[in-house]
């Protein structure tokens, strides 16, 4: 997996960027986890800890 850089906008000529991670349909069922669940987020340093909310 790769994390995903998305340019969102452009305001008074700041850009703004939305990041993504697509996430194979295995490892979302082996987690129990749905497309539209809600999820929190903790990040630590080298580290992304996605839970249900």
């Amino acid at each position: 997996m790769k994390i995903l850089k998305e340019k969102s906008r452009e305001y008074k000529g700041t850009n703004y960027y939305k990041y993504k991670v697509n996430i194979p349909e295995l490892v979302l069922a082996k987690s129990g986890l749905k497309a539209g669940d809600e999820l929190e987020v903790k990040a630590r340093k080298d580290e992304l800890v996605l839970r249900k909310s």
